[in-house]
């Protein structure tokens, strides 16, 4: 009982003592820690922590009961870890690196897209998309939020036209001249059609997944981009956000993780809800 107020009277002189400069030094590191921890989840870098965890806790178990062998074997595998954290984490080190280029101080935090420019075409994309998922029209539609895909954007024809149900249904026609690249659309306007994406090189994801998906998977790996994929195959309706596959989406679960992840403010949510709710079903009986 002595030893648990000693400790409770230190932990109180240690906040006590606390500084201003300190509890900002802590908050920064805690945030950090979450957004890290946040990656790792999202990713399959999860597995990899959980083996640097575990070594560390058997270092600290064979260090407590002794175990002079294997403490020491331990020992010298935390010493190389750095080195070999480098090389285990290097896809996501890099994504972090490039993320950090594009988005300076604040790459941790997003950015503010037109919010009436993005209402319209997550709009029309969600008809577009509707009617490409019951004809089986295969669709790849990339989303640029901060990270800037100039690279991407290279590589394809530029359109830069605002975002319509019907132009994005004549880009993906099967006959189409572009319809086998990406769309990507920029602060809610198409920008450029017919672009080359990067694969996935996620040995884990499923074989029944085709090109255009670990293209869509890939794009999402290598940037913030948030990427809707229709399978030409089944007419399946995906998306693709931090290298995270959502399958078989609803159009109205579609339309709801756009605007989750692309509208930063929308401050008449409910009327707008009920006004794309009546636009959505006048669509959908009109076609």
């Amino acid at each position: 009982m002595g030893q648990l107020n000693s400790s409770v009277d230190r932990s109180i002189h240690y906040l006590m003592s606390a500084r201003i400069s300190d509890i900002i030094d802590i908050l920064i590191v805690a945030f950090l820690i979450y957004k890290i921890i946040g990656l790792l989840r999202r990713t399959n870098s999860n597995k990899l922590a959980m083996g640097i965890l575990l070594v560390f806790l058997a270092l600290w178990i064979s260090d407590w009961c002794d175990l002079t062998m294997l403490h020491y074997i331990l020992a010298k595998t935390v010493e190389v870890g750095f080195l070999a954290l480098i090389i285990l984490f290097q896809p996501e080190l890099r994504r972090i690196l490039e993320r950090f280029g594009n988005r300076g101080l604040i790459f941790f935090l997003g950015g503010d897209i037109p919010v009436q420019a993005m209402e319209a075409a997550i709009t029309q994309t969600v008809f577009a998309c509707t009617a490409m998922s019951e004809s089986r029209t295969g669709a790849l539609i990339v989303f640029e939020r901060v990270n800037k895909l100039d690279s991407q954007i290279a590589t394809g024809t530029v359109i830069n036209s605002d975002t319509t149900a019907e132009l994005l249904k004549n880009i993906f026609y099967d006959k189409a001249p572009l319809h086998d690249g990406a769309v990507i659309v920029s602060e809610g306007r198409i920008t450029a059609a017919g672009c080359m994406l990067p694969l996935s090189n996620n040995q884990n994801i499923s074989r029944d997944l085709g090109m255009r998906h670990r293209a869509g998977i890939g794009m999402s790996e290598h940037s913030d981009a948030v990427v809707a994929i229709v399978s030409e195959e089944t007419g399946a309706i995906s998306i693709a956000i931090d290298g995270m596959l959502k399958r078989h989406l609803t159009p109205e679960t579609f339309e709801k993780i756009l605007r989750n992840e692309l509208i930063v403010e929308d401050k008449l949510e409910g009327k707008k809800d009920s006004k794309r709710a009546t636009l959505f079903k006048r669509n959908n009986k009109n076609g």
